[in-house]
C-alpha cells in the first residue's frame, strides 16, 4: 500500500518553494507519495452579515474554493508537512479540522513556536517520515460563536484565539466580559483576546498574558490596552463559557486571524472548548519547557558567572 502524504509550502518566498520541492523530490524517491495543497491562503472576508459567514465555519473552510479545487483528499493522507512559518501552521489547521491528520511543520517564519523542525534538519525530517517514526501531540481548540443583535450566528474555531478587535481607524471598542454567564468587567480596549494554551505563546503574549504550557487545558483572557482598574489578563477553566458583549459599532472578530467576522453593537461572542482537537506531529520528545527556553532565547542561568562571590 502507498504511503501518502500531504504538502503545503508558503508561496511567497523562493528559497521556501525551492525547499519544498527538494523534500517532495526526496519523498517521492524513497516510496512516499507527495500530494500538494493548495498554497494561497483561503479568503479572508469580512462578513456583512453573520449569516454569509456559513461557508467559512467550522470545518466549512475545507469547503471553501481553494480546497475543493485540489484534488487531495486531506482523509487519505497520514501527515501533512507544512514548509513555512506559523501561519503557514494555521492554513494548514484549516485544512485538517475535523480530521485526525497530524500536521508537521519545517519553521521558515520568524518565531515558529508551532514548527517542529529548523530547515536545517530537513534530512531528519525526510527520514522521519519515511520511516514513519513520529508522536502526536493534541492540541485544544476553541469553539467561537458570533450572535448579532437580530438573532443571526455563526459559529467558527481557533487553535490560537479568537480576537474581538476595535477597528483600525477608531480610538476603543467598549466590551461587557462574563464567565458562565455571570458578569465580571467592562471596559473599553483595543482588543479582548480568548487564547489557548497554544495561543499563549502568541498574540496574548505580547499583550502580557500568561504562557500555559499546552498540556494544561484552560481558557486565558487577555484585555489589551484597556482603560479599566481591574483589566489583568485571567486564567479559566476549560469547562467555563467566556462571553463578550460588544457595546460599540467599531468592532470585528478574528479566529486565529484568518477569519473575520462583523460585530456590530449588541453582539455577543462566546468562546467555549472545541470537540475537536488539531494533532501536531512531533519529532522528539523535548519537553515544552525546553521549547520555551530555545524559541525566546530565555536567560538560564542568573547575570552572575558562575562561581563570582557575592559583593
Amino acid at each position: 500500500m502507498t504511503r501518502k502524504i500531504a504538502l503545503l509550502s508558503h508561496d511567497k518566498n523562493p528559497d521556501v518553494i525551492a525547499s519544498a520541492h527538494q523534500i517532495a523530490d526526496a519523498l517521492n524517491e524513497s516510496g512516499v507519495s507527495v500530494s500538494w495543497l493548495p498554497t494561497a491562503p483561503s479568503t479572508v472576508r469580512e462578513v456583512g452579515s453573520i449569516a454569509d459567514a456559513g461557508s467559512i465555519t467550522g470545518a466549512g473552510s475545507r469547503n471553501n474554493q481553494d480546497v475543493s479545487s485540489s484534488a487531495v483528499n486531506i482523509d487519505d493522507v497520514e501527515l501533512v508537512l507544512v514548509i513555512g512559518g506559523d501561519g503557514t501552521i494555521l492554513r494548514a489547521a484549516e485544512l485538517t479540522y475535523g480530521t485526525q491528520v497530524p500536521i508537521m511543520g519545517i519553521n521558515y517564519g520568524h518565531m515558529g513556536f508551532l514548527a517542529e523542525a529548523d530547515p536545517e534538519s530537513m534530512d531528519h525530517v525526510i527520514s522521519a517520515i519515511v520511516n514513519g517514526q513520529w508522536s502526536v501531540d493534541t492540541r485544544m481548540a476553541v469553539q467561537v460563536i458570533v450572535q448579532t443583535p437580530d438573532g443571526e450566528q455563526v459559529t467558527s474555531w481557533a487553535l490560537n484565539e479568537a480576537s474581538i478587535e476595535k477597528d483600525p481607524l477608531s480610538r476603543m471598542v467598549e466590551a461587557d466580559i462574563a464567565i458562565d454567564d455571570v458578569p465580571l468587567s467592562a471596559f473599553s480596549c483595543d482588543t479582548v483576546l480568548v487564547s489557548t494554551p497554544t495561543g499563549s505563546t502568541a498574540y496574548s503574549f505580547s499583550a502580557g498574558g500568561p504562557v500555559v504550557w499546552p498540556d494544561v487545558d484552560a481558557l486565558v483572557v487577555t484585555p489589551v490596552a484597556a482603560h479599566a482598574l481591574f483589566a489583568r489578563p485571567l486564567v479559566v477553566s476549560p469547562d467555563s463559557h467566556v462571553s463578550v458583549r460588544i457595546n460599540s459599532e467599531n468592532a470585528h472578530v478574528w479566529c486565529d486571524g484568518r477569519r473575520l467576522f462583523a460585530a456590530p453593537a449588541g453582539t455577543r461572542v462566546t468562546v467555549t472548548r472545541d470537540s475537536h482537537r488539531v494533532q501536531l506531529a512531533r519529532l522528539n520528545e523535548m519537553p515544552f519547557t525546553g521549547r520555551l527556553v530555545r524559541k525566546f532565547d530565555l536567560p538560564t542561568q542568573g547575570w552572575r558567572r558562575n562561581g563570582e562571590k557575592n559583593d
